[in-house]
């Protein structure tokens, strides 16, 4: 039986999908198809695309499954799966309001690493279903990408992946969020001339990126490091933290303090914001010289660049209209590209810190500036530098099947 909307919410639609948006206008139909990659124009075609010529490329893979990676698309295929919990900054918004993002994100894939990818949006919430559908579905795919995927949720479904699947789990939301920081972290601390241990980092936001950039810096050698939550500092003293709070306080515990966000800043020389809000500005005017603000929460960064202009000599954001965007674009493609092309069992940490210094590097020194510390997304060079740090790095670690 069809709902009838009453002639207000028939109003809404009509507004929002207006026929002239432009954006509507690019939507329609969706942004991506699937093509044959071989001519199937007569009946010779035919008997070696379909049958009988496809048999015997079946009784090969019987034989031994990774000829699969070679004679079929699974070699260069990546799912882009997500239960459309936490999408962009519009939250829990469900699958098939999910299904844009993540046909958006499969163009991604393919216009920036040569990775084909396909959008798969779950009709569930259920941890152990999402996990056991992923399982099921691997044979088809060469990696998983998980995506807007909520918190805390989104750490164990990719934690049990990567224990049963023997191919690259990565959960963007996390870790390429992660890699983009560090590689705009790195550029930022050579123009100011300090070191990873010398720093004061304030991270405002304790889901997935903000988790996972906290491991990344740590990995990286940054050891003075402030989790915030909306309740404050994450300490070990506070009573109300789940497993992951209470991880991030027994990583921080050496340096963090209880108190407020502006607490945390005062006299901090780097602010990563990864939860959106506002940050108070006598709050950011009361960092360190020389300050580094990463205000990344779109469309409304944390710290609207006007306001950290005036007091940081190093401002990014998330977005493009502004100078320094660090874009997870940088990274998925370049990794995904890599990791495909040695057959990697799994995406690493060291792989990780290895396309971050990767992205970092294309900037030379006559171009490093206070507004160019990273690469643009359509410099050709970073997913082809990504991708051979990653596969250089899963050679030396192990961690490659294809071993050239």
């Amino acid at each position: 039986m069809s709902t009838q909307l009453d002639p207000i919410e028939s109003d809404l639609l009509m507004t929002l999908t207006d026929h002239d948006d432009p954006v509507f206008a690019l939507h329609r139909g969706g942004k991506m198809e699937v093509a044959s990659t071989v001519p199937v124009a007569n009946a010779e075609d035919l008997s070696l695309a379909y049958t009988p010529g496809v048999a015997r490329v079946c009784e090969a893979i019987a034989a031994d499954k990774e000829v699969a990676h070679q004679y079929t698309w699974v070699g260069n295929t990546v799912a882009v799966i997500t239960d459309g919990t936490a999408v962009l900054g519009l939250g829990d918004i469900g699958p098939a309001a999910a299904m844009p993002v993540m046909e958006g994100k499969a163009i991604l894939f393919k216009q920036f690493g040569g990775v084909d990818a396909i959008p798969i949006a779950l009709d569930t919430t259920d941890t152990d279903e999402i996990v056991e559908t992923i399982v099921r579905l691997a044979p088809t795919f060469g990696g998983v990408n998980l995506e807007d995927i909520s918190s805390p949720r989104c750490f164990e479904i990719e934690r049990r992946l990567i224990e049963r699947l023997e191919i690259p789990v990565f959960h963007d939301d996390q870790h390429g969020t992660a890699v983009v920081v560090l590689a705009g972290l790195y550029n930022a601390l050579r123009l100011t001339e300090r070191e990873p241990d010398e720093v004061k980092v304030v991270i405002s936001g304790a889901g997935a990126a903000g988790v996972a950039i906290t491991k990344i810096l740590r990995s990286a050698g940054v050891r003075k490091i402030s989790v915030v939550d909306r309740t404050g500092v994450i300490t070990p003293e506070r009573e109300d933290l789940n497993e992951v709070k209470q991880w991030l306080a027994e990583e921080t515990a050496g340096w963090a303090r209880p108190g407020s966000v502006s607490d945390a800043l005062n006299g901090a020389d780097v602010f990563i914001g990864v939860s959106g809000g506002t940050i108070p500005e006598e709050a950011v005017a009361a960092m360190a010289p020389d300050a580094i603000i990463f205000a990344l929460a779109n469309p409304n960064p944390e710290v609207h660049p006007d306001v950290a202009n005036r007091h940081a000599r190093i401002v990014a954001t998330g977005r493009s209209d502004f100078p320094n965007q660090l874009n997870n674009v940088l990274v998925f493609p370049g990794i995904f590209r890599g990791a495909l092309d040695v057959r990697a069992t799994m995406i690493s940490e060291s792989m990780k810190l290895a396309a971050a210094r990767a992205i970092a590097d294309l900037v030379d020194d006559e171009e490093l500036s206070e507004t160019h510390i990273i690469p643009s997304p359509f410099d050709p060079r970073v997913s082809q530098a990504v991708a051979r740090a990653v596969t250089d790095t899963a050679r030396r670690d192990g961690l490659a099947r294809r071993p050239y």
